[in-house]
């Protein structure tokens, strides 16, 4: 084993262990260990002002008070030395410009946009969303029960439904392992090029806006085959639709949110903004970070560690970061 994959594992070990605890075993079982206090010195943050910007929402007046509760916490985590300021936009290209040019120094950030900002705005992956001890669902290829599918290959020729153009699992997986496989080609390096593609590809091909309404023209009968993840039909449809409903393919992880930090912040800063997100892994704090996303705690990672050969998926496909930046790219699915 080189000496690479041996810090990967121990640092991806280290990680675990900050985001749920150490645990020791004891005569009476497994008792979970208080969380070590570090007493340090006065930290000179080299800022008066932190913002953090959260994943644009159409239903920003919701998630806002959340937002600004999550504020309220690290302000008192920064001794109130630095005033924390939110920001909930309506597209990605204010977080990522803003990340790019230190006007944001940290935000909750989608997988694919989280990549762009790495890759464009030289951001830091620092921690990914853990819910229900997962850091990732699975994207998946959908069929009518009646259908007999095996494959993701039969998608080309045929009617399908993506969820929306900068989806993680109801588009960017699918077609970037279509293009990846050979069975999709792009000819130009623009979104023109990749609409192109697709109606190329497919003998028609429909955007439902999110997971329920791409899985509702499958079911409708408008098209054959439909992307999304693995756990959509069981939060988004009635059993009686689940049960018409059978999967063709599962194409692999898709990571979940990200953490990302700025590259401007100074070490100390990003070490101490890190250690104090951790916290909201407490019992005593886990409310606050429950309410903005719905994770049950926040991990550690890295943007190798935990988005990985998503990445890559995102980067066959040209036009995905203008789209990204063009579209509302709204988290809830309509």
């Amino acid at each position: 084993m080189s000496n690479g994959k041996i810090t990967g594992i121990a640092i991806g070990t280290l990680a675990i262990g900050i985001a749920i605890g150490f645990f020791i075993p004891t005569d009476s079982g497994i008792e979970q260990t208080a969380p070590v206090t570090m007493q340090s010195e006065s930290i000179d943050y080299g800022i008066d002002k932190l913002t953090i910007g959260f994943i644009p929402s159409e239903k920003a007046d919701e998630l806002t008070p959340k937002a600004e509760s999550l504020a309220d916490f690290l302000e008192s985590e920064f001794d109130g030395k630095v005033e924390i300021e939110v920001v909930v936009p309506s597209n990605y290209e204010t977080i990522i410009e803003g990340l790019r040019f230190g006007h944001i120094h940290a935000a909750f950030m989608d997988t694919g946009p989280g990549w762009i900002a790495h890759d464009r705005a030289n951001a830091e992956v620092v921690m990914a969303e853990v819910k229900k001890g997962k850091v990732g669902y699975y994207a998946t290829v959908w069929q009518r029960a009646d259908s007999s599918y095996s494959s993701i290959d039969e998608a080309i020729g045929n009617k399908v439904a993506f969820t929306s153009i900068t989806g993680s699992s109801g588009f960017i997986r699918p077609i970037g392992t279509l293009v990846d496989r050979g069975l999709i080609t792009v000819e130009g390096d623009d979104i023109v090029a990749l609409k192109q593609a697709l109606d190329n590809s497919f003998e028609y091909h429909a955007f439902g806006g999110g997971y329920k309404a791409a899985l509702e023209l499958l079911l409708n009968g408008s098209v054959e085959m439909a992307f999304g993840s693995d756990i959509a039909p069981g939060k988004y449809l009635t059993p009686e639709q689940q049960a018409n409903l059978k999967k063709v393919d599962t194409l692999g992880l898709v990571p979940s949110h990200v953490f990302v930090v700025s590259d401007d912040l100074s070490s100390e800063t990003k070490q101490h903004l890190v250690d104090s997100m951790v916290k909201l892994n407490h019992q005593d704090n886990n409310k606050i970070l429950k309410d903005v996303y719905g994770a049950d705690a926040l991990l550690p990672t890295t943007a190798d560690m935990h988005i990985g050969n998503f990445g890559e998926y995102l980067d066959l496909l040209p036009g995905i970061e203008q789209a990204t930046f063009d579209k509302k790219n709204y988290d809830t699915p309509k």
